[in-house]
């Protein structure tokens, strides 16, 4: 069982940065690529970026590509998610996730097993 808490959303102005962690409980937290997700009101959840488990090994939508990094520290249990450059369709809850993704599949939020309960992140224009 893993339990995952995200910290770190907020308000900020459009051309602002945020970054987000997520804090995982658990010896295995290496052992999983880590995920994250945004959900903006009436929207399906959408795929951000995911790291494998050694870290060696980024995705990203192409939405936030070039302004978004995902980086994790196994000795801490955390992954991070530094968002810069900031637009107001940047405006959703961001949710933290763990799972295998042995298919590869990483944009798939049904590869991900465990969940954070989500950070509101608002951007203004």
């Amino acid at each position: 069982q893993v339990q995952l808490v995200e910290s770190g959303g907020g308000l900020v102005q459009a051309g602002g940065s945020l970054r987000l962690s997520c804090a995982a409980s658990g010896r295995t937290f290496s052992s999983y690529v880590m995920g994250w997700f945004r959900q903006a009101p009436g929207k399906e959840r959408e795929f951000v970026a995911a790291i494998s488990r050694s870290g060696g090994n980024t995705y990203y939508a192409d939405s936030v590509k070039g302004r978004f990094t995902i980086s994790r520290d196994n000795a801490k249990n955390t992954v991070y998610l530094q968002m810069n450059s900031l637009k107001p369709e940047d405006t959703a809850v961001y949710y933290c996730a763990a799972g295998s993704v042995y298919t590869g599949n990483y944009y798939q939020s049904s590869e991900y097993i465990y969940w954070g309960q989500g950070t509101q992140v608002t951007v203004s224009s």
